[in-house]
This record gives structure tokens, sequence and C-alpha cells, in this order.
């Protein structure tokens, strides 16, 4: 950990931040400078401003290239090949119908929801929306209004349980470090997502729909696609067998990893690498689409099919670079270490645990972007502090993990790889993504917080 800063090096790291997302509102927003070449100068003035040595000023900023592209290049490439083809084949179209059949037109939000957060609770949040970026836009075309009425119910889902439930690595990781029971901490997190999701995103989604009318993107091969036969469309099953495929292999990873933690299991034997590596996200949406390709062959032919992949590589790179670049100026501000020397001065100012717990994740999640870097990191800063609270029972010890979640999950931003996606996906502009993405992200940290803020008050 890096000696505590002074005061006034806080304050000055402090300025420096809020300056660089000014710069980029600025550049963005009034100049039009596009968002990849913005992030990109302002990570450059940053590194210079905090201080980064002359010549680890490139590699860091290529470390937070490289490293965000490593995680998002491949579940996007891959997701959007999957996307394309579901949606020209008809599939998309299928499990569309068939929500609308069984739910209606007025509950379709809520539907695409609650099939989310049942999604999300194995898959990552980027997997996620991937999977079911091609079904969200079907059903928007077929209903019409803004996307955002259709979207916002379902990213919101697999961001509630990406950020507060066992399996996924965030709340495990912290789990562990605070010494909180994962089997306690799983039923308290749905305790608090569902609610959280409902308030936070459905409602505010719907809310938000009528606000911002944001017409249905063309994404996915849905300017290019025909109408299928009637005796070509894959069935309903086969459907749902595809997108609960990546979910299921990605389980084996999550669930096993929690086993291990949990200590159910030796998380070191062959067996069990081997099975996870299956588990992985990447490995898991290959084996999808190999699957895809495989099936969908009978009605769309190879060449057809290959050219469809490689359609969908093309308006997905922009995508990419820009998200890559918000992963730049996060290791930029990660590396300048604003974000850990607030942390530690909020730290010594004895106010309850809880609040210290969410106001550390989020100045940690404002300055680095990672809701899970946010959330282990907190953990880690609050491990000594917490392990020598002999009083603090199972159950506040998951109050303080969901309180960490929610101040990893507020105020979206610039250095988010999540903005940049939906920002992108929805062709949302900045201004847009900030006063939809960001305000719904910051209800949901919130509102997690204040369920188990007020619940500690009464348990």
């Amino acid at each position: 950990m890096n000696e505590v800063a002074s005061s006034p090096d806080v304050a000055y790291l402090l300025s420096i931040a809020a300056g660089a997302i000014a710069l980029l509102l600025v550049l963005i927003m009034r100049f039009r400078v596009h968002a990849f070449v913005s992030l990109i100068l302002v990570s450059l003035l940053t590194a210079l401003a905090t201080g980064i040595s002359y010549d680890q000023i490139l590699p860091t900023m290529s470390g937070g290239l490289g490293g965000t592209l490593a995680s998002v290049a491949l579940l996007v490439g891959l997701g959007a090949m999957i996307g394309v083809i579901l949606e020209v084949s008809g599939g998309a179209k299928v499990l569309a119908d068939t929500m609308i059949n069984r739910f209606g037109e007025e509950r379709a939000p809520l539907a695409l929801g609650v099939a989310s957060l049942l999604f999300g609770f194995p898959i990552f949040f980027d997997a996620g929306l991937m999977v079911m970026l091609p079904i969200i836009f079907s059903v928007a075309r077929q209903f019409g209004g803004s996307v955002l009425k259709y979207a916002l119910p379902a990213a919101g889902a697999f961001a509630v349980m990406h950020g507060f439930v066992p399996p996924h690595p965030g709340p495990v990781a912290a789990a562990d470090l605070l010494g909180a029971n994962i089997g306690l901490l799983l039923f308290v997190g749905l305790a608090v997502a569902i609610p959280t999701w409902y308030l936070g995103a459905y409602l505010f989604g719907l809310w938000a729909g009528e606000k911002f009318n944001l017409p249905v993107p063309n994404a996915f091969g849905a300017d290019k696609a025909k109408p299928v036969p009637q005796d070509q469309l894959p069935s309903f099953g086969i459907v749902m067998s595809i997108l609960l495929l990546p979910i299921l292999l990605i389980f084996l990873d999550t669930g096993l990893n929690t086993l291990a933690v949990a200590g159910m299991i030796d998380g070191s034997q062959t067996w069990v690498e081997f099975l996870r590596l299956f588990g992985k996200t990447p490995v898991a949406l290959l084996i999808t689409l190999l699957v895809c390709l495989a099936y969908f062959s009978k009605t769309q032919g190879k060449e057809r099919l290959e050219k469809l992949c490689g359609d969908a590589l093309a308006p997905i790179c922009g995508i990419i670079l820009v998200t890559g670049a918000g992963g730049m100026f996060g290791g930029v501000l990660r590396a300048s270490g604003i974000g850990e020397a607030l942390a530690n001065v909020l730290s010594d100012t004895g106010m309850p645990i809880i609040v210290a717990a969410f106001l550390i994740a989020t100045i940690l999640r404002v300055a680095q972007g990672s809701a899970t870097v946010a959330l282990t990191t907190t953990a880690a800063l609050l491990s000594p502090i917490v392990l020598g609270m002999p009083e603090l029972s199972q159950l506040h010890l998951c109050f303080i993990v969901i309180a960490i979640a929610g101040g990893a999950t507020v105020l979206s931003h610039f250095n988010d790889s999540g903005f940049w996606l939906v920002s992108r996906f929805l062709e949302m502009d900045e201004k847009t993504t900030l006063k939809t993405w960001t305000v719904m992200e910051t209800l949901l940290g919130t509102i997690a917080f204040l369920m188990v803020w007020i619940l500690s008050w009464f348990i």
C-alpha cells in the first residue's frame, strides 16, 4: 500500500481528477472532439500533472488500454457475432415474440429485466449485456418507443447482480477479506438487489424512456436481416438453449471459485482448474458461437455465416477502442494514487464503518472506474479495522460488503468501460449517457447502501 498522502497532496490530487473530468466534458460536448482522442489527450495531461515519471507515462497509458482491451475485446467481438447470428436467423424475433405473447406489451420491460436478473446470477455484466442486446432491440423494434425503456431495466439487472450477489468476483473477494459468510451474503445480496433493481433500474428505465426518445440502433445486422420463412425459424427451446449455454458454462467458473473460497473444495486441483477454464467468459462465448455456427449453418449456409461474423466486427471496432481508452484514463488515475490517498484519510476519520465503507468505495470507483477493483480494494483497506471489531455479527459483515458494493456501483463515468459499452451500443451521446446510465448506476448504489445502513440500525 502506498504511504498515506498528506492533506495538501490529497487536495491537489482531487483537484487534478476533477479538472481532468471537466476537461473531458468540455472537449467531448463543447468542442465535439471524438471521445477516443479526448480520452488519450486527457490521460496524457493527467499523467503529467500527477507527477508520473516521464518514462512511465506511456507504459501506464498503454497498460490501462491493454488491460481493458484484454477483458473487453474478446467479449464484445464474440458477443457481437452471436448477436448477429441470433438476429439474422430470426432467433431474437422468436424469443421476443414469445415474451410478447406471454407478458404483453406493457410488461415487456419488466420481462426483460426479470430475465436479465436470472441470467445475471452467474454471468458477468459485459457478457450478459452482449447476449441480451439483440433480444432487447428486437422487442423494442416491435413495440416502438425509446430503446431506453427496454435496455435500462435489463442493464440495471446485470449491474445489481454483478455488484451485490455471489458468485460474482467482487462480492466473493470482499466477503473473503472481511470474513463474511458467503452463503448468508447470497441471501442478503438477493434481498437487497431485487428491490434496488425495481426502484433504481425498472422504474427509472420507464421514466427515462419517456424523457429521452432514443431510436432502436441498427445493430447486430438488423438493417441487413431479411424475413425468415416460418419453417426456417429456430424453436424457442433452441434459442433459450443458446442463451443458457454461456450462463451454465460461466457458472462452472464462478460456482467452483465460490466453493474454493468457502473452503469446500481445493481450488488448486487439476479437475477444478480444467472445469473453470471452460467457464471463463471468453471460452464460454467461443463455445456458444461454435454451437451457433454448427446449428444455423443448416439454414443460413456456411458462407453467409462467415460473412455475418465478419460484418459483425466492423461496427464494434470503434466501441472497443473507445472502451479501451476509458480504461487508459482509469489506469492513469489509478497510478496517480488519487483514490487510495483519499481513502486512507477517510478511514481514519472515526465515522461509522458502514458509512466509511460506502464513501471509500465511491471515491475509488470515481477515481479509477472499475466496480470490481473499487469493491476489492475497499475491502482490503478496511479489513484490518473490520476484523478488529468482534462485536460485528455475520449479518452486519454482509451489510458492510453490500455498502462497499453500493459505493463501487455509483457514478459510472468516462473511466468506466461499462459507460462506453452502453453509450456506444445504444448510440447515445455522452451527455445523454450521463443523464441516464450514470444516474441509474448512482441510484442503484445509493438505494442499496441506504437499505443496509437503515437495516444495520435495527438488526
